[in-house]
């Protein structure tokens, strides 16, 4: 049996140097892990919190699905490319990338770095990632995003030089190399809970799963060696409780903060926020696949069930921005022009009943895994009662709530940092995606996002994924309400943490640039 209790957050008298030079960090389940930093040329070491995926987590990158995942894995790992504020692709471990006339072979070169163990980073381990990544026996996240790659004619042309073939033109290719969990590991790399090797900022120093992970300075690191000593990611799901270990100096960085607790101590002399605006989309998600949302009817009556300005309100207490059941409001492509949802209960009793589906009763799965998650359950459930809707709230477990919704149930609790679209429907959207959540399979679907991808015009590009996005505003199955500013509180020691950084980019939860003060 899974011990699924909170830990707690480790004795600040076991980190003694830790209000001298250290630096503690905590976060949430779900999608944080804690982390622990040391100061600016010291020795001690300290915590950092973040909310944790029990004793099922795993330091293997290419795993990475939470956000604790992705908070170790950066640390720890390089990607090619990685994604600016503004979501485009940003060179990484790719020093450069070009592609041919026609769209389907880009030239990659490689800039200097060195591996953990002083092995240099070669183009030879770059495509041992990759080919990981898409062995078709695993469901690595980032197996979708790579699709385009035909691997086995994929070649490296030099130690730091490769040329990717393509199956298709694909104009976004720099988004390949950015996408998230694609990340770069030795040549064989196995065993990645026992000591593993990346190229990232930090070197692997112990990991205990659902506890925590320690990191130590990787001097040789191609960008510079981290300003900390040390980093450790300890777990504290629990929102008060990083809130009470960072007012109470345990830990100088706390992720995902609430709401409330943001207002209560903006401009407060005790702590700094940190918002990070419209970061996280907010949603329902439905299955499409299983009744009773396999009927398209009941998906638009959902929608139309929804009221969004008192989801934002009450769930995420005026924190965020309406949403209307589209990914990525205000990103590249996102298709503005679509006529604001409004809720229409007569309109969506009609359709319940065209679907044979009165007197409708479901379950919707929820945690108080992420900030607003429980709220809004419980605000959906009164909203759909209006419209003759039994929706009951069935509370999941921290720990395991991410991997049982993304099989199970018919209704859940969801949400996303930030992507580009076209990344957020490679993963999510597709019929092999590996996080398809909805249950979205649709092959035509899937053949407009190929003629997306082969697009060379950036005008005609948009207008294929209008397309594609009018079909889900009209029938799809992420009901999604909201997007909500990403709170994170700091010691007022804390300096370096980047503020126009939204949730999943590269100077989000990266910790190689902040120092203390």
């Amino acid at each position: 049996m899974r011990d699924t209790s909170p830990r707690p957050l480790p004795s600040p008298h076991r980190f003694p140097g830790l209000r001298r030079r250290g630096f503690l960090a905590a976060t949430g389940a779900a999608s944080l892990g804690a982390l622990a930093l040391t100061g600016c040329g010291g020795t001690g070491t300290g915590p950092a919190a973040f909310a944790g995926g029990g004793a099922g987590e795993t330091l293997d990158p290419h795993m990475a699905n939470l956000f604790v995942d992705v908070a170790r894995a950066k640390a720890l790992f390089d990607k090619l490319a990685d994604y600016g504020a503004d979501l485009s692709a940003r060179p990484r471990l790719a020093e450069r990338w070009e592609p041919n006339r026609t769209l389907d072979r880009w030239r990659v070169t490689l800039r200097r770095a060195v591996f953990h163990d002083g092995r240099p980073v070669t183009a030879k381990d770059v495509l041992y990632s990759y080919r990981r990544i898409a062995d078709p026996k695993r469901a690595f996240r980032a197996k979708a995003s790579l699709e385009p790659v035909d691997l086995d004619a994929s070649r490296a042309t030099g130690e730091r030089s490769l040329e990717f073939v393509l199956k298709r033109p694909t104009a976004e290719f720099p988004n390949v190399l950015a996408a998230f969990g694609a990340y770069i590991v030795p040549e064989g790399a196995t065993g990645f809970d026992r000591k593993p090797v990346g190229s990232g900022p930090f070197r692997f120093r112990s990991f205990t799963p659902g506890r925590s992970a320690v990191f130590a300075r990787h001097d040789a690191y191609w960008e510079g060696a981290p300003h900390l000593d040390e980093i450790e990611f300890v777990v504290a799901n629990e929102e008060s409780a990083r809130v009470n270990a960072l007012l109470g100096g345990q830990i100088e960085y706390a992720h995902e903060l609430n709401p409330a607790t943001a207002r209560a101590h903006e401009g407060g002399d005790r702590i700094g926020i940190v918002r990070l605006r419209g970061s996280a989309m907010q949603a329902f998600c439905m299955k499409t696949d299983r009744p009773p949302f396999d009927d398209e009817r009941v998906r638009r009556a959902f929608f139309l069930i929804a009221d969004r300005e008192e989801l934002v309100d009450g769930a995420l207490s005026g924190a965020g921005e309406v949403g209307n059941d589209l990914f990525g409001k205000g990103y590249e492509y996102y298709a503005d022009g679509l006529p604001q949802r409004a809720p229409d209960l007569d309109k969506a009793r009609a359709l319940l009943k065209q679907a044979g589906a009165e007197n409708l009763k479901v379950t919707l799965d929820t945690s108080a895994v992420a900030a607003g998650f429980t709220e809004a359950a419980s605000i959906f459930r009164d909203q759909a009662a209006k419209a003759g809707v039994t929706v009951e709230v069935r509370m999941g477990s921290k720990d395991s709530y991410w991997s049982d919704v993304l099989d199970r149930g018919t209704l859940c609790c969801y949400r996303s940092g930030a992507m580009p679209i076209e990344a957020h429907i490679s993963q999510r959207l597709l019929t092999d995606s590996t996080t398809n959540a909805t249950r979205w399979r649709h092959e035509d679907f899937d053949a407009l996002y190929r003629q997306a991808q082969s697009t060379r015009d950036k005008g005609e590009r948009a207008a294929v994924y209008g397309r594609m996005q009018r079909r889900l505003y009209a029938e799809g199955g992420f009901l999604i309400w909201g997007f909500a500013d990403w709170i994170i509180g700091t010691a007022r020691t804390v300096k370096g943490v980047e503020t126009q950084a939204p949730a999943n980019t590269l100077d989000w939860a990266r910790f190689d640039t902040v120092w203390l003060a």
